[in-house]
């Protein structure tokens, strides 16, 4: 299929992006051949593609990197988030601006177009993705259908419908889609240069994280700090874990629609915030808590997705760069008495962090284990830690 993209200039199409308003970019397809429905979000981060892929916050989303070299340093078996069968599959396609090159990183083991193809993640080089991240700016995340068609038999109008077809987050439990079947340990510590990673051979402290699509780094920062933890899926009853005796207990990342996942899982968070037992919650187990506490999150025009985003801490006035990635936030406006806003983004001012009164809670919107990005708040294990010392 020949046509002229959105870059202009004429070349053989083997893969497009498809919008529910009517827009198609057509350009050159990549690693798993056939069609992905999902929403469409711009990450601005220069580093971390696999990690980003591999999150399972992403799930039914399609990732476009703003940064035009994606794929240049290859994959490798390290690096990837999810923590479960379950979460595999995270992201279902991608975009970005230049083709893929050859891996040139000592640590890479795998071409990055066959690392998508194993992943089952669509991709799509050689658009205009200035364009679309406007265009996202402008009119919000994007209902989209992606298709690899190495022979260029592309049905834009039927990728369009597609689009149109697809249900959306809001009032999609996908947390469910991305959690573990079954109770697991873990005591990997962080990744360190000349040894990689390596186990928590003399933990100090019992986590259990209930896990709504919990990335690998935070259970690492968790060993890090002497935690060992043991993973439950958000189905687990309050009984089950009380019997486990955690010191705390984290709730975890994950995907969806933070109301949805809430209807499933509410009783558990009540009675394990009415227990008085540490807590620390990251992105949706963040909005979580807030619903549980009585507050409302809403959905967000573009989200946040990024490693370089400024969050300001209201406590101390410090300001720590951090890693996002949410389309859900929670509402200020809707705090009850007692709860308060502990953190807050620079960009848009939305909320990002949540204290209770009388209450050991550490809740905070951004991703504190980074993975990719900056390390700012890798404090708030630690943090989490003392709380349960305390």
């Amino acid at each position: 299929m020949n046509d002229k993209n959105q870059s202009g200039f004429t070349r053989q199409a083997s893969g497009a992006l498809a919008l529910a308003d009517g827009t198609v970019f057509l350009g050159i397809g990549a690693g798993t051949v056939g069609i992905a429905v999902g929403e469409l979000c711009f990450n601005t981060a220069m580093t971390g593609y696999q990690e980003i892929l591999t999150d399972p916050s992403y799930a039914e989303q399609v990732v476009l990197f703003t940064f035009p070299h994606i794929g240049n340093v290859g994959a490798n078996p390290e690096d990837h988030e999810e923590s479960s069968v379950n979460a595999a599959k995270a992201a279902v396609g991608t975009v970005f601006r230049d083709a893929i090159t050859p891996p040139s990183n000592w640590r890479a083991e795998d071409h990055f177009d066959a690392w998508l193809a194993k992943k089952g993640i669509v991709g799509l080089s050689g658009v205009d993705t200035r364009a679309l991240t406007r265009l996202i700016r402008e009119q919000g995340m994007q209902k989209c259908a992606i298709q690899y068609a190495p022979e260029g038999e592309i049905d834009t109008e039927a990728l369009v419908q597609a689009a149109r077809a697809w249900q959306g987050l809001e009032a999609a439990d996908l947390a469910a889609n991305v959690d573990a079947d079954a109770k697991f340990d873990h005591s990997e510590r962080l990744w360190a240069l000349g040894s990689g990673f390596s186990e928590q051979s003399s933990p100090e402290k019992h986590v259990v994280v209930v896990d709504f699509g919990v990335k690998k780094n935070i259970l690492r920062n968790l060993s890090d700090v002497g935690a060992r933890a043991t993973i439950v899926n958000g189905d687990t009853d309050f009984e089950t874990i009380q019997a486990l005796k955690p010191d705390g207990v984290v709730l975890s990342n994950g995907p969806g629609d933070p109301a949805a996942t809430f209807e499933r899982a509410g009783p558990l968070l009540q009675a394990l915030v009415e227990s008085g037992i540490p807590i620390l919650g990251i992105c949706l187990g963040h909005q979580l808590l807030a619903l549980t506490l009585g507050a409302k999150t809403m959905k967000m025009a573009q989200g946040h997705h990024g490693a370089n985003h400024p969050v300001k801490d209201l406590a101390t006035g410090k300001v720590e760069i951090v890693s996002m990635n949410h389309g859900f936030t929670v509402d200020p406006s809707t705090l009850p008495d007692g709860v308060e806003e502990s953190h807050r983004s620079l960009f848009d001012g939305t909320n990002s962090g949540l204290a209770v009164a009388g209450k050991p809670i550490i809740s905070v919107q951004h991703h504190p284990e980074a993975s990719p990005g900056p390390q700012d708040s890798f404090y708030l294990f630690r943090r989490f830690a003392d709380l349960m010392s305390a």
